[in-house]
């Protein structure tokens, strides 16, 4: 295979398993923190009631939820980028006699 076919094939792997569970962790922090300022709106995040737990979830799923989102942008654009050519510096200049 070659590289490029490596990298595609990562980049796919990495979206499916770090970037679909990004965006659910986004959607679902954005609302146990939207729901955490509703007044009297019934909150259960891991059995707590505590508008406090749920405003430091959904901050705590945000966070985690980016973080998983950036880890397939990062490997596409490590993988997927041009790599200048290597070049040689070839000397016109002739070699030196051995002494």
């Amino acid at each position: 295979m070659e590289k490029r076919q490596v990298g595609l094939i990562a980049t796919i792997v990495t979206a499916l398993c770090c970037g679909c569970p990004g965006l659910f962790s986004i959607c679902w922090g954005g609302l146990a923190a939207i729901v955490s300022f509703i007044p009297d709106a019934d909150i259960n995040i891991g059995g707590s009631s505590d508008p406090q737990a749920a405003l430091i979830t959904g901050i705590a799923s945000l966070c985690g939820g980016i973080i998983f989102l950036a880890i397939p942008i990062v490997v596409g654009v490590l993988t997927l980028r041009k790599k200048p050519e290597e070049t040689s510096v070839v000397s016109s200049e002739p070699v030196p006699p051995a002494s």
